[in-house]
């Protein structure tokens, strides 16, 4: 049977019908704010290629965590510009490091708001890369592991409810699982970048992190186009123990998102990332888009893809336009 019988039209002739028979919904609760925090006081820097957002100091970063909870958002992760940088990332670790010591500041501050803390060391180091360099000149995969576990600890230790690694090391979150867990904090969850490609979309975190590469790149460490040994990155991360999975970028991956979600049954997290957010910020600047309607829809995308967890600078906005 097809039309005049069957009219597809009749069921979108306003929005409450439309909503009556949508099939996919973004909450707020699907929501994650990203934030960067920096030492100092009263500071709040704008981020020239990501308009909006700022690399904050402690305390201004509790008040914009204060207004998160607010708005019904459950979660931030927190990437740090720590004060000095050298070859070892040695400030990832200290227990007074500049995430750590936010970390315990926003526990402190909020309520129920879930604290992430982003696991890497491309922001500690002063060659850029995620990881310790040998006398080659490249990423060694085994010493690393060993800092990055020093490092979710530390976070662990502040308060942290949940650690991400997004190094992209072989092993790291296993290393990462056996640390915690001997250290007494098995109830840490442990949401791994397991499919991070090597994208041309993170140009503009680059910046605001502080943490483009000195010399060379990360293709060797992040991966290239194949979905293949993306759903093989995303299994072997889940056997070491991972709680929560990741795809990074969303937009340019929601094929590999959704051969995730139909093919592994835990929580699917996906990264709408700065290059993202900064082209249609550009865009919408000339007006040349309507930057909230673009944003639904990109996000409805990741939804419709099979996301459960969406990391998005716009989580604050989206927040404000779902009431």
């Amino acid at each position: 049977m097809g039309f005049p019988e069957v009219r597809m039209r009749r069921l979108r002739r306003n929005e409450t019908l439309r909503r009556m028979v949508r099939r996919y919904h973004l909450s707020v609760d699907d929501l994650v704010m990203p934030l960067f925090v920096r030492p100092g006081e009263g500071v709040r820097r704008p981020i020239e290629s990501m308009p909006g957002n700022f690399q904050l100091s402690t305390d201004e970063l509790v008040k914009e965590c204060r207004e998160i909870e607010r708005l019904g958002i459950p979660a931030v992760i927190l990437f740090g510009i720590p004060e000095k940088k050298d070859s070892m990332g040695s400030q990832a670790v200290l227990e007074t490091g500049i995430v750590q010591t936010a970390i315990r500041a926003v526990k402190e501050a909020t309520d129920d708001l879930v604290v992430i803390s982003d696991v890497c060391l491309c922001e500690y180091t002063d060659h850029g890369h995620c990881g310790i360099l040998n006398d080659a000149g490249e990423v060694d995969n085994d010493q690393t592991l060993e800092v990055l576990a020093a490092e979710a600890l530390s976070h662990a230790r502040a308060g942290a409810d949940i650690v991400a690694p997004s190094d992209m090391m072989d092993g790291r979150v296993g290393f990462i699982r056996g640390a915690l867990d001997e250290a007494g904090f098995k109830d840490v969850v442990i949401m791994a970048y397991s499919a991070k490609f090597a994208s041309a979309f993170y140009g503009p975190f680059r910046d605001a992190a502080e943490s483009t590469p000195q010399s060379g790149d990360r293709r060797g460490y992040q991966m290239d186009f194949n979905a293949e040994e993306a759903l093989r990155e995303v299994e072997l991360d889940i056997a070491e123990g991972a709680d929560i999975v990741m795809v990074k970028p969303a937009l340019a991956y929601l094929d590999i998102v959704r051969q995730a979600r139909e093919r592994f049954d835990v929580p699917l997290a996906v990264y709408n990332v700065s290059g993202e957010f900064a082209m249609v910020k550009a865009a919408a600047e000339k007006g040349w888009l309507d930057e909230g309607a673009v944003v639904m829809e990109m996000l409805y995308a990741a939804k419709r893809a099979g996301a459960d967890i969406i990391l998005t600078y716009w989580a604050m906005d989206v927040a404000r336009r779902l009431g």
